[in-house]
């Protein structure tokens, strides 16, 4: 933000901004997620916002007030079960995620929703995730949609912050439109 400062009443500039491996977002900071759990679900309906609903549902995130992020993985952030982050959730309560998400009517179309990961090997530094979705041939595989939204999430991690020593992962879901719409989607959900 070129041109703007922040003072606080001393006078003092407060420190802002993300720096890996700094210590600057700490316990202190209540919106830095402690853990990720990553999942997926299809919802089919006649009505499309009832199949979002639905692939929500069947995600296990329906309960939340789910606020979309973009695409950074937080440092020392621990990556748990499904089961796990959901226990520590309350209905109603702002989550935050990065979501993949595609609803069609075209009756036989294949589509897919893919959170692709890379999470450096030092916790301290951040990673990277992808949001990647759409049409697919039928032939095309999970796996090979997976893997596209891991090297995705690889070049960014490399290109933006020069990291190299990471591991790649990813959730994947594809689905064959039917019965009206069809909505897919892939989460990473954070607990704060």
């Amino acid at each position: 933000m070129a041109g703007h400062s922040t003072h606080n009443v001393e006078g003092t500039k407060p420190r802002i901004g993300l720096r890996s491996g700094a210590g600057m977002l700490t316990a202190s900071n209540p919106l830095l997620p402690k853990k990720v759990f990553f999942t997926t679900g299809v919802g089919r309906h006649e009505d499309e916002l009832v199949s979002f609903e639905l692939a929500l549902r069947d995600a296990g995130i329906e309960k939340f007030n789910l606020v979309t992020v973009s695409s950074i993985y937080p440092p020392g952030c621990e990556e748990v079960e499904v089961e796990e982050g959901l226990k520590e959730l309350m209905p109603g309560q702002i989550v935050f995620c990065v979501m993949a998400r595609i609803s069609s009517n075209e009756e036989g179309k294949q589509i897919y929703a893919s959170i692709g990961a890379a999470v450096p090997e030092d916790s301290t530094l951040n990673g990277y995730l992808t949001e990647y979705y759409g049409y697919c041939d039928e032939s095309e595989s999970e796996e090979e949609i997976g893997r596209h939204s891991e090297e995705m999430a690889a070049y960014m991690l490399r290109t933006a912050f020069g990291i190299d020593e990471f591991r790649t992962f990813n959730v994947t879901r594809k689905a064959e439109v039917k019965g009206g719409y069809t909505t897919v989607v892939a989460a990473a959900v954070f607990v704060m």
